[in-house]
């Protein structure tokens, strides 16, 4: 969650501050006057809408170190990392991709991975989980990551993010471009207006926001796929159902027969649809269907 998190806000402050830098330049302003410059406005909204996205894409793996203070396991010292080291192993060759980077982080339970490649990418997982579960979850854990990275999800999510990037620019311009033209109908100008800039800044938000609906829904997607490439990978649904069951603070010998799976409600409200990850309950239902 955090690791997402990170990955969009370091996105959209690229994005904006090179929005900022290009427009005072007088680059991607979308025209004067009644004319508006469609060809121009997309390219400036491609290179702003993209750039962030794969700035964040780029610096993911250190990123994700830095404010995690994750500890790369080059030499295991004890026979807990040597196991997650070879477990991690075992799992990225059935996944057919190269050995990621094996990390410990100090922190509650939790996992992540992250990378901007497949054959050089980074799975992490925290003291409290590896504390807190046992190996068959643990190893399920770890399952779920390397499903991330044999999905290619962190490219895939940069797509998204930078697809829904560029509509955010652009139709924040557009739309700023025909206010502005409305306030300033009856007078001749070389450039946009003070209302242009303040339709833009107030569009970016509404617009970005409804754009993280989009971007959110594609993460919650992508953690039922991690969740059954664990399954596949380990031959079995069971494990991963404990290991999230755990997480939930549900003991795993004692799963609900059936849970709630109708539609995204999370914890209720507006909050569950900008939710990165599915409710526990939704992801258990999920395996449990599959056996």
């Amino acid at each position: 969650m955090k690791r997402i998190v990170l990955f969009i806000a370091t996105n959209l402050a690229v994005m904006v501050v090179l929005s900022i830098v290009l427009s005072l330049l007088g680059i991607g302003r979308p025209g004067s006057g009644s004319t508006l410059q469609l060809g121009s406005l997309l390219a400036f909204s491609l290179v702003v809408g993209f750039t962030g996205a794969i700035f964040s894409l780029l610096i993911s793996k250190p990123m994700a170190k830095w404010s995690t203070g994750a500890r790369v396991i080059d030499n295991p010292s004890n026979s807990t990392e040597l196991w997650l080291v070879n477990t991690v192993k075992a799992l990225s060759e059935r996944a057919g991709i190269g050995m990621p980077q094996v990390a410990v982080y100090p922190g509650e339970p939790n996992a992540f991975a992250t990378g901007a490649f497949k054959n050089s990418a980074l799975v992490a997982v925290s003291t409290g989980l590896l504390e807190s579960m046992n190996r068959d979850e643990v190893e399920a854990v770890l399952g779920h990551e390397v499903a991330h990275i044999a999905n290619g999800d962190m490219v895939t999510m940069t797509l998204i993010q930078g697809v829904t990037n560029t509509f955010v620019v652009f139709l924040a311009r557009i739309v700023g471009f025909f206010v502005d033209n409305m306030l300033n109908k009856n007078e001749e100008r070389r450039g946009p207006g003070i209302g242009y800039m303040i339709t833009v800044f107030v569009c970016e938000i509404v617009f970005g926001l409804l754009a993280s609906l989009i971007v959110a829904w594609f993460s919650r997607q992508r953690e039922f796929r991690a969740d059954a490439g664990s399954a596949k990978l380990l031959g079995s649904t069971v494990p991963m159902q404990h290991a999230l069951a755990r997480l939930n603070g549900v003991e795993p010998g004692a799963l609900p027969q059936s849970f709630a799976a109708s539609g995204i409600t999370g914890g209720g409200g507006w909050g569950a649809l900008f939710s990165t990850h599915p409710p526990f309950e939704q992801r258990i239902a999920a395996l449990r269907a599959v056996q």
